[in-house]
């Protein structure tokens, strides 16, 4: 009868140790934060418009990971995904339109984790009087916009055709940055960038929403590259961007959910 007890109890402890080392196997796999100890710099390549969020990101990132350094190189995103298909290195890119991510061939599945929209953006005060989108017609106005190969560019052409709209620019921007700075220092009247851009300039510029932006939402996707320099710390950051902590910083400055 001991004997039997015995034996069923080294069964027992067996069949535990088995469980254990299969859910470390299973942890370690994962690439949990907890489990797997990141080192190096993760390299991330990401839209303009996420300069604000994503070194926010950065720095909470790094603060969960000591030794770990994240650098960013914010551009626009046709820029950035010309950059990488010449060989830039970059573990990650966060593009603000679907098209520039589908230019890049090194890369891993992309997921989509924030959208966008356009908003017009006056300097404090609104000083040019501007009302809606037919002011951008108005040859008379100081406008900038985004260049149309960039994604801010884009979804601005598309917004004008949906307003029956032809507008005229006084500056074609490569990023909508720089459309953004142009307004907070008051070279222009106004210009078309992403209500984000308006959030985070603060009391420098004011923002006038108009109805056919819904017309032209940006889905922000999302992507580890395939030849990553730190492969995983790239998927870490990746994760921590989707996870509920990201997601967190990212409502704050204003992107909505994809």
């Amino acid at each position: 009868m001991l004997r039997r007890t015995a034996l069923a109890a080294l069964a027992t402890v067996a069949a535990l140790t088995v469980a254990g080392c299969g859910d470390d196997t299973s942890a370690a796999s994962s690439g949990d934060s907890g489990t797997t100890k990141l080192s190096g710099t993760v390299s991330v390549f990401a839209a303009a418009s996420l300069t604000g969020s994503f070194t926010q990101l950065g720095k909470d990132f790094e603060k969960a990971h000591p030794g770990v350094k994240v650098t960013f190189n914010f551009a626009g995103s046709s820029a950035l995904a010309q950059q990488i298909n010449q060989g830039a290195p970059a573990d990650v890119f966060a593009s603000a339109a679907p098209k520039n991510m589908d230019q890049v061939t090194d890369k891993n599945t992309p997921t989509t984790f924030v959208r966008n929209t356009l908003e017009i953006a006056v300097p404090a005060g609104n000083p040019g009087k501007i009302t809606g989108l037919k002011d951008f017609a108005d040859k008379d106005r100081k406008i900038a916009l985004c260049a149309e190969q960039v994604p801010c560019g884009a979804a601005a052409d598309k917004v004008f055709k949906a307003a029956g709209i032809t507008p005229q620019p006084d500056s074609l921007e490569q990023d909508v940055k720089a459309a953004l700075t142009k307004v907070s220092l008051g070279e222009v009247d106004a210009a078309l960038v992403y209500k984000t851009d308006v959030l985070s300039a603060k009391d420098k510029v004011e923002g006038i929403e108009f109805p056919e932006a819904d017309k032209a939402a940006n889905e922000y996707p999302i992507a580890t590259l395939a030849k990553a320099p730190n492969p995983d710390g790239a998927q870490a950051f990746v994760d921590y961007v989707l996870s509920g902590q990201g997601k967190a910083v990212l409502t704050a400055a204003g992107f909505d959910a994809p």
